[in-house]
């Protein structure tokens, strides 16, 4: 049985890709991957991960169902969502979530509180590396055995 290892990318459906890439770019500092289908799907790169914008949204707005983003600073991102007046969405206790005007429900949350920890890499290409885990987020990491381990000969 193969071994699920993560998401390569998700896929939102917008009315509008060029008026979703404005306000994402109104939201969030990101970089272009690039568009296919004539301009109908454009892609927003996440490092080793990106976000596809399609045009064409068929179902009614998300309630439950959401897409959870990690960013190097939620509070911005909460300034950015208040001055766009997009209507919140329900989220944890403390936390971020908002509604596109596509009806996608965005939760947003911060790197430094999460138990994923991004390869040196890709925090090398986010320009993410002064950012230190919160101590919650190390307790998860280390409870669930992913703290980083000393190589063969490293100090």
């Amino acid at each position: 049985m193969a071994k699920l290892v993560g998401i390569n990318h998700v896929a939102l459906e917008v009315d509008d890709v060029d008026e979703a890439l404005a306000l994402y770019g109104r939201l969030f500092e990101f970089e272009l991957r690039g568009t296919a289908e004539g301009g109908r799907m454009a892609f927003i790169d996440m490092g080793d991960q990106f976000l596809a914008l399609q045009a064409g949204r068929t179902q009614p707005p998300d309630e439950g169902r959401h897409l959870g983003l990690v960013v190097d600073d939620r509070e911005a991102v909460r300034a950015a969502v208040e001055r766009e007046r997009l209507r919140s969405a329900p989220s944890l206790p403390g936390g971020l979530a908002f509604l596109d005007p596509w009806g996608n429900h965005v939760e947003v949350v911060d790197y430094r509180d999460v138990e994923f920890e991004r390869a040196p890499g890709v925090k090398r290409a986010l320009g993410i590396e002064a950012l230190e885990k919160r101590d919650g987020a190390r307790r998860e990491i280390a409870d669930k055995g992913l703290a980083e381990r000393p190589r063969a000969g490293s100090p």
